[in-house]
């Protein structure tokens, strides 16, 4: 019996037989690319990450900055908690160098030579200005400030006097009137004579402000029966002016008219008396109605008047004649009445005087 199957079995070996000779070719590769068997190689083991952004190493603390020299405008300090800034020490507060009666004073612009003398020329100055402010830090060896002079200003008030007076030889009687008036920034003084059924009168006017020096004048003025003469005080150009076209003349701080004059003195013993005792001088540069010279006034002692109007306790001043045709003024101020006026006396060098003495009272 013949057999067939070997003939068909021998292609499906060969077949077989290639495969398997493939498969054995493709090992024999894959082996030589691996390792080492397990066996033969020491064990190694190693932590692989897996792909992306490489971390990054942990940051070190920023060394310490090298000690520079100090510098103040870059010097970085310490961080610390911000404090509010301090508060600015306000400035030292002006010192009042005045000691006011009234709301109205003055400093002069010296201080006086010696304390029994006083030269009262104070400042012609606006009154709402403020005095230097006092530094704190200035030299204990810088001068110190002068003084004071005080003013207090009396009321509105109307002054009678009996009057009587000698003049070429004749003796004459009339009656006199000191009308005063003021609202704390003006004034109006204003002096009558007159007698009664004569044709006799004489008036003199002053008008002005009230200031830190005082009494301030614009214009005086002085009437007789024939005619008037007047003094303009110009402050904007510093200039007195006579209408009786007399030179001008140079207008000086704290200057007053002849009759301004009596009333400031009174202003300046009221507020302060003790400050003028009997031997101060006071001069107060003075305009008439065709020149200006300086007054000055030496206080004397203390007097009781017996004058038309009582007994009146008083004060006196008196002026010297300056030169050989000069007047003598004597000045009573009343110490219990606001130092007004209650007696004055002028003196002419020929012996004729003028005396209006203190009779009554009253309110305008």
């Amino acid at each position: 019996m013949t057999l067939s199957r070997p003939a068909a079995v021998r292609p499906l070996a060969l077949l077989t037989l290639a495969v398997l000779a493939a498969h054995l070719l493709v090992l024999a590769q894959a082996g030589r690319r691996q390792p080492p068997p397990a066996s033969l190689r020491a064990l190694v083991t190693r932590v692989v990450n897996a792909p992306g952004p490489q971390a990054q190493p942990q940051p070190q603390p920023p060394a310490p900055a090298p000690v520079q020299p100090p510098v103040p405008q870059e010097r970085q300090p310490t961080p610390r908690p911000r404090l509010a800034p301090p508060t600015p020490e306000a400035p030292p507060a002006a010192r009042n160098t005045s000691a006011l009666a009234e709301p109205i004073a003055a400093a002069p612009p010296e201080p006086p030579a010696a304390p029994a003398s006083a030269a009262a020329m104070p400042a012609d100055s606006d009154p709402a200005a403020a005095p230097p402010v006092a530094s704190a830090s200035a030299s204990t060896d810088a001068a110190a400030p002068a003084p004071a002079i005080a003013y207090a200003i009396p009321g509105s008030v109307r002054l009678r006097y009996a009057v009587t007076g000698r003049a070429r030889g004749q003796s004459w009687n009339v009656n006199g009137e000191l009308l005063w008036r003021q609202d704390g920034e003006r004034y109006e003084a204003q002096l009558d004579y007159s007698a009664p059924l004569l044709p006799f009168s004489r008036t003199q006017r002053s008008t002005g402000q009230l200031r830190a020096e005082g009494l301030s004048p614009y214009n005086f003025s002085d009437k007789g029966s024939r005619s008037e003469q007047a003094t303009h005080f110009e402050r904007d150009t510093r200039t007195l002016i006579f209408s009786n076209n007399a030179p001008e003349q140079p207008l000086q701080p704290g200057t007053q008219d002849r009759l301004s004059v009596f009333l400031q003195l009174g202003a300046m013993l009221a507020a302060a008396p003790e400050k003028f005792p009997a031997g101060t001088e006071i001069t107060l540069t003075t305009a008439g109605t065709r020149d200006v010279q300086p007054w000055t006034f030496t206080v004397e002692a203390d007097e009781t008047l017996d004058l038309p109007g009582g007994r009146v306790a008083t004060r006196k001043l008196t002026r010297q004649p300056g030169a050989e045709y000069d007047i003598r003024v004597e000045l009573w101020l009343g110490t219990g009445m606001d130092y007004v006026p209650v007696r004055i006396r002028l003196t002419q060098p020929n012996g004729d005087f003028v005396d209006q003495q203190w009779s009554s009272t009253d309110r305008p």
